[in-house]
């Protein structure tokens, strides 16, 4: 009688523990993961043209989430413009800065402020972003995303050592 009772409680067990084991909870708020194909959609850039990520197959992108008003984003953006637009756009590498739910007014201003020439789209409601994080967390961050369309790398916040690592991810993407 015990054994019948016994095996269900320790099969229920193991198997959380093993689930939990395999898929560790993301305490960044992502809700994608490395490996998984990226979620497509179409975007609205600041010069009024429209881009569709999946028609980007081929090359290299990085989405960078950010805003105006993010003084993480401000840090981060100068390195992307120098180390990874600069550097790589003649490589088949794409950058676009999605702009979180700010209007294109305030977006052209600051895309000028900061002195960046990568491309810049706007992102009403924090509808892409919520395809990649949960909408209640925060920008900065970037998604990498290969030839294949699949996640390969993904940030939060500026960390120079982080930061360093995505640039060798991309250089490693067109080599």
């Amino acid at each position: 009688m015990k054994l019948k009772i016994l095996i269900p409680i320790l099969t229920f067990l193991l198997v959380g523990t093993l689930h939990s084991q395999t898929k560790p909870a993301d305490t960044r708020g992502y809700i994608v993961e490395v490996g998984e194909q990226a979620p497509d959609f179409t975007m609205t850039l600041i010069d009024g043209t429209t881009q569709k990520l999946s028609d980007l197959r081929g090359q290299t992108v990085m989405l960078q989430f950010t805003a105006s008003w993010c003084s993480v984003c401000r840090k981060e953006m100068p390195h992307i413009e120098k180390d990874i637009w600069q550097a790589y756009k003649d490589k088949g590498v794409v950058v676009i800065g999605v702009d979180r739910d700010e209007p294109l007014k305030k977006v052209k201003a600051f895309t000028k402020q900061m002195k960046v020439t990568y491309p810049m789209a706007l992102d009403p409601g924090a509808d892409i972003f919520g395809l990649f994080a949960d909408k209640k967390s925060g920008v900065t961050r970037n998604v990498l995303i290969n030839k294949e369309g699949k996640i390969i790398f993904l940030t939060r916040l500026f960390n120079e050592e982080e930061f360093e690592t995505l640039v060798e991810r991309i250089g490693e993407e067109v080599d």
